[in-house]
């Protein structure tokens, strides 16, 4: 299989680092476009910078918007990451620069110059994307692939919001305006990742058997493991990964449906929540091919070529 050119939007936390690792393993990288999310832009942009830096890529890092598109997020998940993004542990100042263009100007330019090229990889709130869709709404036709890490298709979400997941509930506006603008995207959702955790026992084995990526990961993944064990999350959720895993091959995919799926705006109680449209009463086109099931093994092996284990 050839590798695929991805263009990667991203929040990066600690999910998103092991995705960034394994497209530098499995693809190439035509940019990192970074967005807030999981903590404040400062702390995304220097955590994509360190990550170019732990690949010895050149990869370029475009910094882009600090805050949704209307309104201000209710909450961040520093209480997962870390403050800082990284499980503070405290890196040294990355080498890596940061471009002078903002990234939803990247993303226009980098799809004008390779239409038809690159699959955009949408592992952050869709804050970046919706800006660049604003600008120019012929960016779908320039694209390759959309595959966007977010939503809760059952409404088994992960935000205070009972059925929102994060991305979307933390700028459910700019989510409205990709699911709508997009004729068709992959969509990997917060529930099939919680299928497809990794066993603790076993990823820690990864660890000890990787490389400096393995021991990268390992110092960062420890304030996100802390809270998940105490809140009753079982195993790695590797969410961005598995998002990351159908962007590199989307034959990973075992069984996937077809579905219309909009973004509630209003809600008191379910302001970001994906809708799914399972039984076609809106007779609106199916935008959103929904994955839920993976090659369990396959996604697995992606991971572990991530983390410097041969074979």
């Amino acid at each position: 299989m050839s590798r695929p050119h991805l263009l990667i939007d991203t929040d990066p936390g600690v999910d998103d680092a092991l995705a960034i690792l394994m497209a530098h393993a499995h693809a190439d990288v035509a940019g990192l476009s970074v967005a807030a999310g999981n903590v404040g832009l400062g702390h995304t942009v220097r955590n994509a910078r360190t990550l170019v830096d732990l690949v010895g890529a050149r990869t370029p890092v475009f910094a882009g918007c600090s805050s949704p598109l209307v309104r201000r997020p209710e909450e961040d998940a520093a209480f997962v990451h870390g403050s800082d993004g990284f499980g503070d542990v405290g890196f040294p100042e990355p080498q890596a620069a940061v471009e002078g263009e903002s990234a939803a100007l990247a993303l226009l330019r980098m799809t004008r110059e390779r239409p038809g090229e690159l699959t955009l990889v949408a592992l952050a709130p869709l804050t970046n994307v919706a800006l660049a869709l604003r600008l120019d709404p012929t960016l779908p036709d320039r694209v390759k692939r959309l595959v966007v890490m977010g939503g809760a298709v059952t409404g088994h979400g992960n935000t205070g919001k009972v059925p929102a997941e994060f991305n979307v509930g933390f700028d459910p506006e700019a989510a409205h305006v990709v699911f709508e603008a997009f004729p068709e995207f992959d969509l990997v959702d917060w529930e099939a990742t919680l299928r497809y955790a990794f066993d603790d026992a076993e990823f820690d084995r990864w660890l000890a058997a990787g490389d400096e990526r393995a021991r990268f990961f390992a110092q960062v993944f420890g304030t996100a493991r802390a809270y998940n064990r105490q809140n009753d999350r079982s195993g790695v959720i590797a969410a961005d990964a598995l998002a990351m895993a159908v962007a590199i091959d989307p034959s990973i995919v075992v069984r996937s449906e077809r579905r219309h799926v909009a973004v509630e705006l209003d809600g008191r109680l379910t302001r970001g929540a994906t809708v799914v449209d399972w039984a076609g009463r809106l007779k609106r086109p199916a935008n959103a091919n929904i994955a839920l099931e993976i090659d369990a093994g396959r996604f697995a092996a992606m991971v572990r070529r991530a983390l410097g284990i041969q074979g």
